[in-house]
């Protein structure tokens, strides 16, 4: 665990996964553009005279930009699996099965509140009193890995 996530509340510490995950999509939305562009820079047809000075490059570009956005994309998607493998097991140390399956749910599943709520069978009220007693158990066992270390 660095410094930066000793700071942070369980929930922020936990919440990581989500949004680097959000980040994997965006990027992933990002290649499959740039892959569209290049395929219609390749094949685009038209009528009008061409250009005195065409851009030879322009294909490169873009397969370039896809490429070095693929490289951000396995360095992210290698920081999640890291990451989701530290959260399992410190969710593995919560002592009851009831709050480790909701933190799994909620944060390595990305569920929303009211699925949760569903899949076990719940009041949301509930899902959220028990969120926050989860909450708490993982602060303490982030604070104990923290003294340890």
């Amino acid at each position: 665990m660095n410094e930066q996530e000793k700071t942070l509340t369980a929930k922020e510490y936990l919440s990581q996964a989500y949004r680097i995950d959000q980040r994997i999509t965006s990027m992933i939305s990002q290649v499959q553009s740039l892959r569209e562009l290049a395929a219609k820079a390749t094949t685009t047809l038209s009528d009008m005279p061409r250009s005195s000075s065409p851009n030879h490059h322009r294909m490169e570009d873009f397969i370039t930009k896809a490429l070095d956005l693929e490289s951000e994309i396995n360095a992210d998607l290698q920081h999640l699996i890291d990451l989701k493998h530290e959260v399992v097991t410190i969710i593995k140390c919560v002592e009851s099965p009831e709050l480790q399956t909701l933190l799994e749910l909620r944060y390595l599943c990305f569920r929303t509140w009211e699925q949760i709520a569903v899949e076990l069978y719940y009041d949301i009220r509930h899902v959220h009193r028990l969120h926050g007693r989860a909450l708490n158990e993982v602060e303490t066992i982030r604070r104990s890995c923290h003294e340890m270390s």
